[in-house]
């Protein structure tokens, strides 16, 4: 009985730092007017709260290229993270990894906006070795790990 008790205070305070769905009419007039402005043509649309910040995911175009959007209460856009195809990438970023991981088939292609920054993570595969990279528009290579 008292397992069951911790469990549920443990979900208690957790539960601020989940995500909370939201109906679109849930979501604050100066986010959903930002949104529709900058996103037009947004489909499969899906809002949630985390803390302060309203995330959207999305989808636009005819193959439905995945986004995420991140806004604060008054409609300013925080982050924006939108998957691209590896030809969309800068020469800088292309050349790095042709560099840097000769041989690794390039997958999951993000590019992701934020403060005025545009930063690229993909996933570069070989064999049995996965990578998790990010880089910066000139190709400066921000992050690596293991998959």
């Amino acid at each position: 009985m008292r397992t069951a008790s911790i469990l549920a205070a443990l979900m208690i305070t957790a539960s601020p730092l989940m995500a909370q769905d939201l109906t679109p009419a849930q979501v604050p007039a100066a986010v959903m007017a930002s949104f529709n402005k900058e996103f037009p043509k947004a489909m499969d649309v899906e809002w949630d709260l985390k803390g302060t910040q309203y995330k959207v995911e999305f989808e636009t175009g005819l193959l439905g290229a995945d986004h995420e959007a991140w806004y604060d209460a008054n409609g300013k856009q925080l982050k924006h993270k939108e998957e691209i195809s590896v030809s969309d990438l800068p020469a800088a970023v292309s050349a790095a990894i042709a560099r840097d991981f000769d041989g690794y088939r390039t997958d999951d292609v993000e590019r992701i906006t934020q403060d005025g920054t545009t930063s690229y993570t993909l996933e570069l595969k070989k064999l049995n070795e996965e990578w998790e990279v990010a880089y910066d528009a000139k190709g400066m290579q921000l992050e690596k790990r293991q998959d």
